[in-house]
């Protein structure tokens, strides 16, 4: 039987970088968005796109038939991020009931396996001294923000399915960092406001991120070797805050920046902060929950991927952020501050 691999969230920052890892391995790739490709990213690759969204079962059937001698992969990472602290249906509808709608298309058609990409956000944190690992049992009342509590519904759902027969397990990614981020995401952002001199404080804290082609690999990996029902955490390493902002001014040839605003202060003007930049339409780096994040504890163990998948990490920081910044740069996206004419 033929294997085809079946990408939701195509058009996304990671489901991007899974599309490439596939077609380098020569996998027959379909992949499904709900958009237009306004940045050409499927432009001349050897891939069946097809529009449909996972908010509508119904939109999907075409993307989940084969032919009788194929064998379906599906790959499920569609979904909404974000660290705002407020509810947002949108992102419960995408995040929860479209997967629900995948794993009911999946079972319906009898495909050969799910990978889900779930968060590490969806298990519960320890404390700081412990290391957290993988769990079998996701409850949304047990993590904390908005975000982690739709991922935690969604990977039940998921989890769930294998007691109805189908071949399906989870993937938890951390802090995802690297080139291809055409949604702007806030590492991607923090490259960016340095470039174009608008950085000029961070706050205390950190946490644990990874590579996006060191995360797609290992959903490709758990795809032909993960067992069903089971999870993997596909970490990278912690990073103070500091240190990342550091590594940037470095790469950009920029002077360290020196200040370090208060937990306290950052804390009270995140609120602030959120509405403003939702007012300018914009991404803020900083919002309550984030700052929430950058404290908790993120000492995650990714061994169990690397024992049984085979997961390990290619990219450092310096190597991640260098070529985030040289894509950043590729594709145009620094503004440069306009010169002000000076009178005669």
């Amino acid at each position: 039987m033929k294997e085809v691999y079946a990408v939701t969230g195509a058009l996304g920052f990671l489901g991007n970088a899974i599309v490439d890892n596939l077609l380098s391995k020569g996998k027959t790739v379909r992949v499904m968005d709900i958009g237009q490709d306004k940045y050409g990213l499927l432009k001349d690759r050897d891939v069946q796109f097809f529009r449909a969204d996972v908010c509508d079962a119904a939109s999907m059937e075409d993307f989940f038939t084969v032919e009788d001698d194929q064998e379906l992969i599906v790959i499920h990472a569609a979904g909404i991020v974000s660290i705002s602290s407020k509810f947002s249906q949108l992102m419960y509808d995408v995040n929860v009931k479209g997967t629900q709608n995948i794993v009911d298309m999946a079972l319906k058609h009898k495909i050969k396996k799910l990978v889900y990409v779930s968060t590490v956000h969806a298990i519960p944190e320890l404390p700081k001294d412990e290391m957290i690992a993988e769990i079998s049992d996701f409850n949304p009342d047990l993590v904390e923000g908005e975000y982690s509590k739709t991922k935690a519904i969604a990977t039940k759902i998921v989890m769930d399915s294998v007691q109805k027969g189908l071949y399906a397990m989870v993937v938890h990614p951390s802090g995802i960092i690297g080139p291809g981020d055409y949604a702007g995401g806030h590492m991607t952002q923090l490259v960016k406001d340095c470039a174009e001199g608008r950085l000029t404080a961070c706050v205390k804290g950190g946490y644990d991120f990874v590579d996006v082609r060191d995360v797609a690999e290992g959903i490709v990996l758990a795809a032909k070797k993960g067992k069903s029902g089971n999870a993997y955490i596909l970490s990278g390493e912690y990073y103070p805050i500091k240190k990342i902002t550091d590594t940037i001014c470095s790469v950009l040839g920029k002077k360290q920046i020196k200040t370090i605003l208060p937990l306290w202060f950052a804390k009270m003007t995140a609120p602030l902060a959120e509405l403003y930049y939702k007012i300018k339409k914009q991404k803020p780096l900083f919002t309550s929950y984030s700052l929430y994040t950058l404290q908790s504890n993120s000492n995650f163990n990714s061994k169990k991927a690397q024992q049984e998948l085979g997961y390990k990490l290619k990219f450092s920081l310096k190597q991640s952020i260098e070529d985030t910044y040289m894509w950043i740069k590729a594709n145009n996206l620094i503004r440069r501050k306009k010169k002000v004419a000076s009178k005669a």
